[in-house]
């Protein structure tokens, strides 16, 4: 039988520009990790944490440049390493997509970072005021009320004709259904109006805002107002507005359960039992 003889066996080059691709792509994935858990474990400030998340952003858009370079030599010059500039490019837009997303929805909503259903009174950060930064608790006044009126024009309060206590108990059970970290709540007095500070954390990077939910008696109705602002940044990304709207709308619809669900009628006071009368006393025998 006769032998078939082969010809030389060349290895095909892997293209460097796909493998620098793909690690960058894993290092800029690794980057936006170790961010995400320094920012909600606390374990640096904030700022820090954000440049190291910018960081990881611009290593990914470094990954899908290279991943495109790499799509180029290998078409031109035949090296191999056409999966990892494939898994360069897929991991760097998957790191961009939502920031992206995010930068786009900055254009379209105003450079704010507090929203309250009550602009002119708006309702106070008193034990939040501690441990948002210096300078941050008050609310910012006119010009963001009225950025907020033109973007978010349907954001008020709640009114019911309801007992005060009533609205403050629905109120802090949807708070705490809502897993937020209540850090002090206030019944509503005679003299002053009901409170619950609560802090609220974002999805994905864990940013904590801080919400105050006041109940108060106001011309014989119960109103309840609403204030979620960011502790850092010029603008929330309409984060605080989402937050605000659908905590009203949970609140609402408990309201609505719980005024009409029956009232159990107060249980009638027992009489006491009729004494009754004591034998008379037989005469003592002599």
């Amino acid at each position: 039988m006769k032998a078939v003889s082969r010809g030389p066996i060349f290895d095909v080059p892997v293209s460097k520009l796909a493998n620098w691709s793909a690690r960058l792509a894993w290092f800029a994935l690794a980057v936006v990790a170790l961010s995400i858990i320094i920012v909600r474990g606390g374990f640096l400030e904030i700022e820090p944490a954000l440049a190291t998340f910018a960081a990881a952003l611009v290593f990914a858009g470094l990954a899908i440049l290279l991943a495109f370079a790499a799509f180029v030599s290998i078409w031109r010059q035949g090296f191999a390493g056409l999966g990892r500039a494939v898994l360069g490019l897929g991991l760097g837009l998957l790191l961009l997509a939502y920031p992206g997303y995010l930068a786009y929805r900055a254009t379209k909503l105003p450079m704010i970072t507090d929203i309250t259903t009550d602009p002119n009174n708006p309702p106070r950060f008193d034990v939040l005021a501690r441990l948002r930064p210096r300078g941050s608790s008050a609310y910012p006044g006119a010009r963001v009320a009225a950025l907020q009126a033109k973007a978010y024009p349907d954001i008020d309060g709640l009114d019911y004709d309801a007992p005060a206590q009533l609205a403050y108990r629905v109120a802090l059970d949807v708070v705490t259904k809502r897993k937020w970290h209540i850090v002090d709540t206030q019944p509503p007095t005679a003299q002053r109006p009901g409170e619950i500070e609560a802090v609220a954390r974002t999805l994905i990077m864990g940013f904590r805002d801080d919400v105050v939910v006041r109940v108060s008696t106001v011309d014989g109705s119960t109103r309840i107002d609403v204030r979620s602002a960011s502790r850092y940044g010029s603008t929330d990304f309409g984060a605080n507005a989402k937050r605000v709207t659908a905590l009203l709308s949970d609140i609402d619809d408990a309201m609505t359960d719980a005024l009409a669900a029956p009232t159990r009628p107060e249980p009638a006071e027992k009489a006491p039992p009729k004494k009754r009368p004591s034998p008379p006393k037989r005469p003592a025998r002599r």
